[in-house]
């Protein structure tokens, strides 16, 4: 594990949505556990007005991409450093999403799709000593030294540090792809009106309604499985 190389990779975005939505600042690094090896990040215009909602996470601003290059022109040096290494990220997936759909949109080779990925919130799941799983809250688990605001490279070097620290247990890579192969499962709910409540004290309507949703594959193995707990209990 400590002798591999990987990359991390955090986009920034006009919306919360990767098929639809476009990158404003995107960071890579190249990196092993011992030290940084390449790094890349620029901000990126989307030709397209950012929404209020994700400039009040990020703090971008349409003035501030009107004179930076496209995505098309960004793409090569991220492909670059990102193809043949495992992707580390937090919610990877959506990242990797916006890349992909962003280099078939212009029509740029792209092996993404194909790479392996390690999720530290998935990993952080696993884990299962922090209250909170999101990056910021990891940070500050793992006495993470802090980047700054919440942008692009910042996060990507936090996230570096706390995918060390969610990896101290393990000595080899292929450990990590096995522990992730398989759905974890949660004991409180992540988000919506039941935020923070155990999964088995939530009222089984409302689980059977989220069960349905297009939520991770975490919180919907969860889910039903909760479901099938309490309807095996009634027979």
């Amino acid at each position: 594990l400590k002798n591999d190389i990987f990359t991390c990779v955090d986009c920034e975005t006009t919306g919360l949505d990767p098929d639809t939505d476009s990158i404003i600042e995107i960071a890579v690094v190249r990196f092993s556990f011992s030290e940084v090896l390449q790094r890349f990040e620029s901000l990126v215009n989307p030709k397209r007005p950012i929404s209020a909602e994700s400039q009040a996470i990020h703090h971008i601003s349409d003035e501030m991409v009107a004179d930076k290059p496209p995505i098309q022109k960004v793409l090569p040096s991220v492909l670059e450093i990102m193809e043949y290494y495992p992707i580390v990220g937090h919610c990877v997936s959506f990242d990797i999403r916006c890349i992909v759909n962003a280099a078939k949109k212009f029509g740029i080779p792209c092996k993404l799709e194909k790479s392996k990925t390690i999720d530290t919130l998935r990993l952080a799941r696993h884990y299962g000593n922090s209250p909170i799983n999101s990056l910021e809250e990891l940070r500050k688990h793992f006495n993470v030294q802090y980047e700054g605001a919440h942008r692009a490279m910042s996060d990507v070097l936090v996230n570096i540090q706390v995918f060390k620290h969610l990896c101290l247990n393990y000595k080899k890579t292929e450990e990590l792809y096995t522990i992730l192969s398989n759905p974890i499962r949660l004991e409180k709910m992540p988000l919506g009106k039941h935020k923070g409540r155990l999964i088995k004290e939530i009222p089984l309507a409302y689980l059977k309604w989220a069960a349905g949703q297009n939520f991770d594959q975490d919180l919907s193995f969860s889910l039903r499985s909760e479901i099938k707990k309490r309807q095996k209990g009634a027979n």
